[in-house]
């Protein structure tokens, strides 16, 4: 994650280099190289690496371009076979043709008055220098096609610089944040009920597959996984609720009751009500659904569509799930002995002694009779409210 951050960041200032008329086309090309080779973006940094003048790259890319000025008759066998060779060595170096040597690159790198193969920073410099000198060339260099190269290399820098910035920045987002969804309700369900967090991690593995028996088998274990989420929630009674059976077959009802009943915020409950109504119409759903999945044949999308919003449900259900309150094993003070009050205030006998004679002589203790007992201070009164039932 670190590293995919730094990538980004570099490859934004890449970005920031080609969209300043003042920026060097030459910096944005290097900040591209690192911020590919980060991620491990093998086709972007090696055409970086041509722009840069790698002689492991540029050496045969020139021989390749040589190779086009002597030989400009394509229906000749000679051409196609030296042709094949010059594509198959660069092949073996990772340069592809659609992306580091297309036409429109071989006829900017064949002019050699535009600087060929040379460093594009060594090309910047060459135009600069045309510039300063209101030349048109310099013998060697011209002024015309330097520019063409470098408007090239600046505009193809920006297309690639821009799908990693993309990709870097949005690709996988979906799916990591679902991701994160997915291991949450896996975690909180295998804590639930291992059996049922077993169901709903199978009928996610069969979408993934390519075989429509299992899209189907997945839909029917949606069905069966939630069936058994409303057992572990609420078991199936002889009860209504509204009107409404509670149960064996009445799964549904029991997960409304379930969310109807666990749900205390008195601001939430209108909004957590029409949840739970949205939730159960999509309960039913499935059911209708996983149902057509055993007798029909059932497209892969439909199925993932149903595992993906289970896991969205049943993430939901979750988040409902009543915190239970420990049982509270505190004794009334009242009721303690002396062994208790010396043992679990962690005082000596002869104050233990004198909080039990104050509570027989008082007829109960609270914390504003407990200030009165010699030997018993603001610590000791606040020790026996985390052991001692008491009142303030």
């Amino acid at each position: 994650m670190q590293e995919k951050k730094i990538a980004l960041q570099v490859v934004e200032e890449a970005l920031k280099e080609l969209e300043s008329s003042k920026g060097s086309i030459l910096s944005a090309i290097q900040k591209l190289q690192r911020a590919s080779s980060i991620v491990g973006d093998d086709e972007k940094r090696l055409w970086c690496s041509i722009q840069l003048a790698d002689a492991i790259y540029v050496g045969p890319l020139k021989d390749l371009a040589d190779f086009l000025v002597e030989h400009q008759d394509p229906s000749t066998s000679e051409y196609q076979e030296g042709l094949s060779k010059h594509i198959k060595a660069l092949g073996k170096l990772g340069l592809i043709h659609e992306v580091h040597f297309t036409n429109e690159e071989l006829n900017i790198k064949l002019n050699s008055a535009g600087g060929g193969y040379a460093n594009i920073g060594f090309v910047e410099e060459r135009y600069a220098d045309l510039v300063r000198q209101k030349s048109g060339n310099d013998g060697t260099y011209y002024k015309s096609p330097l520019n063409n190269h470098l408007n090239f290399v600046k505009k193809k820098a920006h297309e690639l610089a821009s799908l990693l910035y993309k990709q870097l920045k949005f690709s996988g987002t979906v799916s990591n944040c679902f991701d994160l969804l997915k291991n949450a309700v896996d975690d909180k369900l295998l804590d639930l009920n291992p059996v049922i967090a077993e169901q709903l991690m199978l009928a996610f593995k069969s979408v993934s597959t390519g075989k429509e028996e299992e899209w189907s088998q997945a839909l029917t274990t949606c069905r069966r996984l939630i069936e058994g989420l409303a057992d572990q929630l609420y078991p199936a009674t002889n009860d209504k609720d509204k009107g409404r059976s509670l149960g064996q077959a009445q799964y549904v009802n029991r997960i409304w009751f379930f969310m109807d009943t666990s749900i205390e915020s008195k601001s939430n409950r209108e909004l957590a009500k029409a949840h739970v109504d949205f939730m159960g119409s999509w309960l039913e759903n499935i059911n209708k659904i996983s149902n057509k999945g055993v007798h029909a044949e059932l497209g892969q999308l439909e199925a993932t569509k149903a595992v993906f919003h289970t896991y969205l449900m049943i993430a939901d259900i979750l988040d409902y799930l009543e915190e239970k309150p420990q049982p509270n094993n505190k004794k009334d003070i009242n009721l303690a002995t002396i062994d208790e009050l010396e043992a679990l205030l962690g005082v000596n006998r002869n104050i233990a002694k004198e909080i039990f004679k104050h509570r027989i002589k008082e007829g109960g203790l609270d914390c504003a009779s407990l200030a009165k007992v010699g030997g018993v201070g603001p610590k000791i009164i606040q020790k026996i409210k985390q052991e001692f039932i008491i009142e303030d």
